[in-house]
């Protein structure tokens, strides 16, 4: 059995904390380990909250968060129709808009990080969420959207179940 939820919602700071609690309320449902539950919420958070902060576009004031339970993984998505992440120098030569990411080979792409750009200093304000979600995720990766613009986050995570569990895969 999978579980996946899409919401449409606004760039409105309120909005964040609705999107969490969708989250948690399904992975308590759902009966995934609550540590495993928390840090998908903080990624979720940060990046709803990034969506929020950078998302204004010429294609609305909304955003879109899809979560997706399917056997031992969750998969979170969030959309938005902003200016999307800038190239960099490396890539923007190239015409390439996918800043493709694996948290555990420790590599960034994004707001000022990824290959052929700086790296971000560890005080640096931009890109501290980015920097969050690649640390509670199993792989993330951050591109641009090629059809109407916009930034995507998505990020993974193996999931670990509590015993009562109903979802339970395996």
């Amino acid at each position: 059995m999978s579980i996946w939820w899409t919401l449409h919602l606004r760039r409105e700071a309120a909005s964040v904390p609705l999107a969490r609690r969708l989250l948690l309320g399904t992975m308590e449902t759902a009966g995934v380990d609550r540590e495993i539950s928390y840090e998908l919420a903080v990624a979720l958070s940060e990046a709803c909250a990034n969506a929020v902060e950078h998302g204004a576009g010429d294609c609305g004031d909304a955003y879109r968060v899809t979560a997706c339970i399917d056997g031992d993984t969750c998969h979170v998505e969030v959309t938005d129709a902003g200016p999307g992440f800038p190239e960099p120098p490396a890539r923007a030569a190239a015409g390439s808009d996918a800043y493709a990411v694996c948290a555990a080979a420790g590599t960034a792409a994004g707001v000022g990080v990824g290959v052929g750009a700086a790296p971000v200093p560890p005080v640096a304000e931009d890109g501290r969420g980015l920097r969050i979600i690649e640390s509670l995720a199993d792989h993330v990766r951050f591109h641009n959207r090629s059809d109407r613009g916009g930034a995507v986050v998505s990020f993974d995570k193996i999931l670990k179940w509590r015993d009562d569990a109903l979802l339970r895969a395996g």
